[in-house]
């Protein structure tokens, strides 16, 4: 058998897979078994920050791999350690707590907002409100806060204790809030998997306010859009936002699995021995592959983000062929006039670009340090199919 027909016999049907077998790549290019060349501007749906087999992740991995690849949390590491004092000293966080996934990052999230309040106002206050078109997670608790309803239907009943605000509608949070006991709101900045579609200023600074005003914990989903995606390290700094945890994975550690739980200084001593933990969280490999790449998320780098960001709406914006562009950074959702989304992406694949859907976007999230040609040659082809 083929390694697709393998696939397809053994592999849970929860995929559908493009007709693509990736064997090799390096950086921003790919290639199947037929030695085809493409341009990846999907980075694994924005994992591989630096694109595939990059040198100075591949040392970091193989350097310590080459040293302990897996120790129990009973005992300290020296990756674990160093990368928890990267993301404290470059966010202001005091405390982080190290998962395998974004999902895992936001479970650890609402445990910490849910104790924290409890502690503080009662245990009747558990509620935590999301927003609607949001998308937290697959596990039972994270779909339950996921605001797509869609992802519910055959999954209930769910864990209890969400609410689903429109996004950008201030008064129907509040009301939620006036209802009921509310522990915390948790966003993303950008709803990725909702279509790209980026929270307004103007909201994002009433809701701090008023997260204040009321003393509830104000949680930031940064699984997506972390980790350098949006032009800023973590998108929240892009509006000046203090949250009180910031959940964040896929770019974090390049390609490894890994999420993180970071906690400011309000929660930071909410988890106690006991409270919460993870066998595979804060393995020293895939935190010494995170180091290497937060080390490398630098001014220089952002402002590059930035710079390639900006082309990609030049070129895009009012181009023939698509309706509207949205998104911040290298997180990017074009959405076509005539075409679907998925026709588009079927095409591209055929002329050897890799880009992905959301909802009726074609989303490109491609390789944070992605050679500007490359980039430049792949929005070529997407233009062609758009129009």
């Amino acid at each position: 058998m083929s390694i697709k027909e393998t696939d397809r016999r053994y592999v849970a049907g929860t995929y559908a897979r493009f007709p693509v077998e990736i064997v090799a790549g390096k950086g921003s290019l790919v290639y199947d078994e037929t030695g085809k060349e493409y341009i990846d501007l999907t980075s694994g749906i924005g994992v591989t920050s630096f694109g595939v087999s990059d040198d100075v992740w591949v040392k970091a991995v193989t350097d310590q791999i080459g040293k302990v690849q897996h120790m129990s949390n009973l005992y300290y590491t020296e990756p674990c350690a160093y990368l928890a004092e990267a993301l404290c000293s470059r966010t202001g966080m005091k405390k982080v707590f190290f998962s395998n996934s974004g999902a895992e990052a936001n479970e650890c999230a609402i445990k910490v907002a849910r104790k924290y309040q409890a502690e503080h106002k009662g245990a009747d206050c558990f509620e935590i409100v999301t927003l609607k078109n949001s998308f937290h997670g697959r596990t039972l608790t994270t779909l339950a806060a996921t605001g797509q309803e869609h992802y519910h239907e055959l999954f209930r009943p769910l864990t209890p204790g969400f609410s689903h605000a429109e996004a950008g509608n201030m008064e129907e949070l509040k009301a939620i809030c006036h209802e009921k006991n509310v522990a915390a709101v948790m966003i993303e900045i950008i709803q990725g998997e909702g279509g790209v579609v980026p929270l307004d200023a103007g909201y994002l600074a009433d809701l701090q306010a008023f997260v204040r005003e009321k003393d509830l914990l104000l949680v930031v989903d940064e699984v997506q859009t972390g980790n350098g995606r949006t032009g800023a390290l973590y998108a929240y700094m892009n509006y000046g936002l203090e949250p009180d945890i910031v959940s964040t994975a896929k770019g974090l550690a390049g390609g490894l699995p890994l999420g993180a739980t970071l906690l400011s200084e309000k929660v930071q001593h909410t988890l106690g021995f006991g409270d919460h933990g993870s066998t595979f969280g804060g393995n020293p490999v895939s935190c010494a592959a995170a180091l290497s790449i937060v080390n490398r998320i630098d001014e220089k780098l952002l402002a590059e983000v930035r710079q390639k960001s900006d082309y990609l709406f030049r070129t895009f914006l009012g181009a023939p062929g698509v309706a509207d562009v949205t998104g911040l950074g290298l997180m990017i959702g074009i959405k076509p006039k005539e075409k679907t989304a998925g026709e588009v992406v079927k095409a591209c694949i055929a002329k050897g670009v890799l880009c992905l859907t959301a909802k009726d976007k074609v989303r490109l999230l491609p390789a944070l340090n992605i050679p500007t040609d490359v980039l430049k040659k792949g929005a070529a082809v997407i233009l062609e199919e758009l129009a």
